[in-house]
């Protein structure tokens, strides 16, 4: 792909993202820069003969920029010459919009906290308490992961959260209201994980028959414990206050943003290798049509494994891509003509891509975007408590909205 060609490319995303707006005289667009932090707008006249625009890159080569793109493939341009008069017929594309179902919202925000409850009570009654041989009796595990994922739904500290779990407790949710500091405690038993991931998968078979297309990305939650810099104290000490992470990878659907798969790594881990068994674990439950997701997830095993799970997958290409190399496989040039010949196409399906962020935006903005255990392993079973909460969140949405009932087991 040529740089021309690149320049068409991102003009297609600024058309399907960006907001373009027209003056009142019909003759010049305004379209916002898309270098970020840059609060910038660039000047358009789409001229049929000769455009211009503000942009540097424009002013630079006097050649067509991206912005000039967005614009025309915004406004559709007929040409006709009849040998007397010549006309353009000018079209302007209106972006579709989804109106909000405000009472569907509206009742499920006012019943959230007593659905929440009950559904986590349901789901919870799944869990298979683990035999005890010896040692003093434990809590139960059903319990246990109740709490926890109710602590990080209420967003208290510890102590806080006990009147919350005497009225769970108080209401038959709960055998017995465990200690504040049992839940910490329990948080940094690594025998938790695996029961939580499982939780987050049969959360979301409720919408088996909703979610066809999916996407997969990553972000990440930042800790309490700081990055040890050993030359800090010599170079820059601003680099004392930066705060370690984790990295958490998902699958969620494009419709409900429910999450159907999730894999939890250190801050540095790539984003490749876990794309793999994201799809695997989401085509276990749900029939997939579509998979999204950004270059990071290039590769040819990447693009194999969403075929062999009969999905289309929506991966772009990189500027330096090429289909000679030996290593490549046949659905890798299968997959870079396509993609290179279908442009509009694919980027009106890879915008679907847009809503992974979206699901992380919710999780952050509702749970928060900090994790406050201190151990690495307290610090995953906290990020995904807070997507099961979310998850829990989303189908109770959908109970109003869609009109659906879940019932957890009897789906798995």
């Amino acid at each position: 792909m040529d740089e021309q060609q690149e320049r068409e490319q991102r003009g297609l995303v600024i058309a399907a993202k960006a907001k373009l707006q027209r003056s009142d005289d019909g003759y010049r667009w305004f379209v916002p820069s898309q270098t970020k932090g840059c609060q910038n707008t660039y000047i358009v006249k789409p001229d049929p003969v000769h455009p211009h625009c503000t942009c540097p890159d424009f002013t630079a080569r006097q050649q067509t920029c991206k912005h000039i793109y967005a614009v025309e493939i915004v406004t559709q341009r007929e040409y006709t010459d009849d040998g007397e008069t010549q006309t353009y017929t000018e079209t302007v594309t209106v972006k579709k919009t989804y109106k909000q179902q405000w009472s569907a919202y509206n009742r499920a925000q006012c019943h959230e906290k007593e659905r929440f409850l009950s559904l986590l009570a349901e789901l919870c009654k799944g869990i298979e308490e683990p035999i005890q041989s010896f040692g003093r009796p434990r809590l139960p595990l059903a319990d246990m992961i109740f709490a926890s994922t109710f602590k990080v739904y209420s967003t208290f500290s510890g102590r806080r959260f006990t009147s919350d779990l005497r009225d769970a407790h108080s209401k038959g949710f709960l055998t017995r209201a465990p200690h504040y500091t049992s839940i910490s405690r329990y948080l940094e038993n690594p025998t938790l994980t695996p029961f939580l991931k499982q939780l987050i998968e049969i959360s979301s078979l409720p919408l088996q028959t909703v979610e066809s297309d999916f996407a997969v990305d990553s972000s990440g939650f930042t800790t309490c414990r700081f990055v040890q810099w050993t030359k800090a104290k010599y170079t820059d000490p601003k680099l004392m206050e930066k705060h370690n992470w984790i990295k958490v990878h998902l699958m969620c659907g494009v419709k409900t943003n429910i999450v159907t798969s999730i894999e939890i790594t250190d801050a540095y881990a790539n984003d490749c290798p876990q794309f793999k068994g994201l799809v695997k674990a989401t085509a276990r439950n749900f029939a997939m049509s579509q998979v999204s997701a950004d270059k990071a997830y290039l590769s040819s095993d990447n693009l194999q494994t969403v075929v062999d799970n009969h999905a289309m997958p929506f991966i772009p290409f990189k500027s330096n891509s090429i289909t000679g190399k030996a290593r490549h496989s046949e659905i890798w040039k299968r997959m870079f003509h396509w993609y290179s010949f279908n442009q509009s196409h694919f980027m009106a399906s890879y915008h679907k891509r847009s809503n992974v962020e979206s699901t992380f935006s919710m999780i952050k903005a509702k749970f928060g975007d900090r994790l406050r255990s201190k151990t690495t392993t307290a610090q995953i079973n906290e990020a995904l408590c807070k997507v099961l909460a979310h998850n829990l969140c989303c189908v109770i949405q959908s109970i109003y909205e869609l009109g659906i009932e879940p019932t957890f087991w009897a789906e798995s």
